[in-house]
């Protein structure tokens, strides 16, 4: 064969090797999986609100004891208002009733008596003119100015409704200030340790005044009243106990090394109450605070002068 014909026919069968392996075309019937819908983007944070009057919103560090005694209060009293079986058990962010709720008076209810068969009236008219079921007196005079009309009219004899007098004017009630309790009495304070006073006041930080002594030196009641707390339940006070004198003032007396009262006992002004210790302390001392309706004043300014 020529070399012309060979060629033209290896040319031929390359292109029909090629066609032969050419891929058939596919029709791709598989479902198409549906889009993801987009997650949801999540609400933005809230900016914590403050605490409704008569509440506060417990914190990191918070104890109930510490609530309590931060508002003047009984901390079963909170316990009671807050239905809390177990005082340990409070969380961060729990918003907790310090006021007592307000007591409402129960509504009765009952069913109605009918007082008789209603009957049906129609309407009548006004009855006549004196049959007395009508006042007609008195009646108002117009008189002619006269001296005689004058001294009649000063004399009240000419039937004219006389004036009453005015009425006494009422005198207002003193507005009390404003925080002010009622039955609250001035109290005076004696010093509940002899020793000396080795750290002031320093609100917020320090709420009252440190006096140094010995282990087991005498610690007496600074003001008559009630005890409402004896135990360990504040951080840094170890043993201590609390009495509330009054509506407004109580007392704290912290690192005891033994307390001699007990709770909801009566205590008198200058009464033993507990020994001087070093209770959650670095030294022997007395941690002495005053409080009015929870807030701290610097005891120096209510004690009297050391003597």
């Amino acid at each position: 064969m020529r070399p012309q014909v060979v060629l033209a026919l290896s040319a031929a069968l390359a292109v029909a090797g090629c066609a032969a392996r050419a891929p058939a075309p596919v029709d791709d019937r598989r479902p198409v999986a549906a889009a993801k819908p987009a997650a949801p983007k999540p609400p933005p944070a809230q900016t914590p609100t403050a605490a409704a009057p008569g509440t506060y919103v417990v914190k990191r560090g918070d104890t109930l004891y510490s609530i309590a005694l931060e508002h003047g209060l009984d901390y079963r009293d909170l316990a009671r208002w807050n239905a809390l079986e177990d005082p340990a058990r409070i969380r961060v962010g729990q918003v907790l009733r310090v006021a007592p709720p307000e007591e409402r008076p129960g509504v009765e209810v009952g069913s109605v008596r009918a007082v008789g068969p209603i009957e049906a009236r129609p309407l009548e008219a006004p009855p006549a003119a004196g049959d007395g079921a009508l006042r007609t007196s008195p009646k108002a005079l117009r008189l002619p100015y006269s001296e005689q009309n004058l001294a009649l009219l000063q004399r009240g004899e000419t039937g004219a409704p006389k004036s009453a007098p005015p009425a006494a004017a009422t005198k207002p009630e003193p507005i009390k200030p404003e925080g002010a309790r009622a039955g609250a009495e001035p109290i005076e304070f004696t010093w509940p340790a002899r020793g000396t006073v080795i750290a002031g006041f320093a609100e917020p930080r320090v709420k009252g005044i440190d006096i140094g002594g010995r282990l087991g030196d005498p610690v007496v009641a600074a003001a008559p009243g009630k005890v409402i707390y004896v135990g360990a339940g504040i951080p840094g006070l170890g043993k201590f106990v609390v009495i509330k004198h009054n509506d407004e003032y109580s007392t704290v007396y912290a690192h005891a090394r033994e307390v001699l009262v007990k709770m909801d006992q009566m205590v008198a002004r200058g009464q033993r109450i507990a020994e001087m210790g070093d209770s959650d302390a670095d030294r022997p001392k007395l941690h002495f605070q005053i409080r009015r309706l929870g807030k701290p004043l610097d005891p120096l300014s209510l004690l009297p002068p050391p003597g």
